[in-house]
């Protein structure tokens, strides 16, 4: 097992993961704020469920194949940013929904929710570059199995994401009934999160492994 030292200086960077913005965060508020507080959370047990296919799959070194095969990385990479370009649309397409809207919508059904936010992690390719570039950096191999390791540096990272990824689906919530007060903020936030949905697919479009 990893030190305490070693454990608490993985958490912190992990807190600042937490709080850099990402398309998980912003899907995980788009829905908090479209559907309430327990769309989020179930969207998040999603999130969460991509976070762990990732940390097993760079436990086991599956994913150390993104490094060596292009086409794979690549094929990730698209299919994100074609996501996310998506979202950018549907929020300010003529009758659209936009992603952090407040007007009464369809709710989605918790298997869908639940989906949504597996496959937002999953077509993220920047996590599986982080647990092979962040955690071998924690891991000492007389300290006992890498495997072993990797798991409990690979766990506190999808704890203190899990909290302070509720943290914001709580939050977000209480924002539904200060936008609805105010339509021109509501219209502001569409636009302002079409915009960032975009430069983040833009972003992903033109990344390449370093």
């Amino acid at each position: 097992m990893p030190e305490a030292s070693t454990l608490l200086a993985f958490a912190a960077i992990s807190l600042g993961m937490v709080l850099t913005p990402g398309p998980n965060m912003i899907y995980l508020v788009s829905r908090s704020v479209s559907q309430g507080p327990r769309a989020g959370l179930i969207s998040l047990a999603g999130v969460g469920a991509g976070f762990l296919v990732w940390m097993l799959a760079a436990a086991f070194g599956v994913t150390a194949l993104l490094l060596v095969v292009p086409y794979a990385y690549d094929a990730l990479r698209i299919g994100g940013a074609i996501y996310l370009a998506w979202l950018a649309f549907d929020a300010v397409r003529p009758g659209g929904r936009s992603p952090f809207g407040v007007q009464a919508l369809p709710p989605d059904r918790p298997r869908k929710l639940f989906a949504v936010g597996l496959l937002t992690n999953l077509l993220n390719p920047k996590i599986a570059m982080l647990y092979l570039a962040l955690l071998p950096q924690f891991i000492d191999p007389e300290r006992g199995a890498v495997l072993t390791q990797t798991l409990a540096l690979g766990g506190v990272q999808i704890a203190i994401g899990m909290i302070g990824d509720a943290v914001f689906v709580f939050a977000a919530g209480a924002m539904a009934g200060f936008l609805a007060r105010r339509p021109f903020w509501a219209l502001a936030q569409r636009w302002l999160m079409a915009t960032v949905f975009g430069a983040l697919a833009v972003r992903m479009a033109l990344d390449t492994r370093r």
